[in-house]
């Protein structure tokens, strides 16, 4: 089994879900008492988030890349960012390392591309919505359109990660605004839904949606497993 090295604390509450889902997919595959080989290395959400929010992000492409290294020398064999928004440091940490960076969009890509669908929404942080990463990867390597919802409603999303689900608190009331959102996408012409942010599975699952819901968490897991078993 090769070792997976993981960058967490992006936040914490999306981590565990990771490490989770790891664990339980290795057990499943090889049976008896097997558990995933791995190692975490967590950051500070909240120096994570001041530069964001100051649009910092040579300062987090660096730190990124500086993580991903001290995972490489300890041992990792490909390195998964356990978080959608940190993607936009995938390019730049790939020039410093020999290992892989499993990329969170071409693993949704790959899986969205399957079902043949051309028109999906994304939902996510602000600077995955806004931000062109996500979106052209899907376009120029998919051939997928995602749509994104308006201002308000990318606000509301937004909040609701980083005030709510961040801390770990889930409500109702937030769950209702995410579905109300994604049956906007569907009127709009998607055909699915993207949860873009790894902490939008804590909230929403398919069971609240009524078009395909592709949780990058979970397929992120599972290509990370199928990368450690072979």
């Amino acid at each position: 089994m090769k070792k997976i090295g993981l960058i967490g604390g992006i936040t914490w509450q999306s981590t565990q879900l990771y490490y989770q889902l790891l664990n339980t997919m290795v057990a499943e595959e090889l049976g008896g008492q097997s558990s995933c080989h791995c190692i975490i290395e967590s950051v500070n959400f909240a120096e994570f988030s001041k530069k964001q929010a100051a649009g910092d992000w040579d300062a987090l492409h660096k730190e990124m890349t500086n993580i991903a290294l001290r995972l490489q020398d300890a041992g990792a064999e490909i390195i998964v960012i356990c978080a959608n928004t940190m993607h936009l440091s995938a390019p730049i940490m790939k020039k410093s390392l020999t290992v892989p960076v499993l990329h969170i969009v071409e693993v949704i890509g790959k899986a969205i591309q399957g079902k043949d669908f051309k028109k999906v929404l994304l939902l996510g942080t602000r600077y995955t919505m806004e931000m062109d990463f996500f979106k052209d990867i899907l376009r120029d390597q998919f051939g997928i359109e995602a749509l994104v919802p308006n201002k308000n409603d990318r606000d509301t999303v937004h909040n609701i990660i980083y005030n709510e689900l961040a801390k770990g608190m889930i409500k109702d009331e937030s769950r209702k605004k995410y579905v109300d959102i994604i049956k906007k996408g569907e009127r709009e012409g998607a055909q699915a839904v993207i949860l873009g942010c790894t902490e939008i599975p804590l909230l929403i699952s398919q069971a609240d949606c009524e078009i395909p819901a592709f949780d990058t968490t979970k397929e992120h897991a599972k290509a990370a497993v199928e990368f450690a078993l072979g």
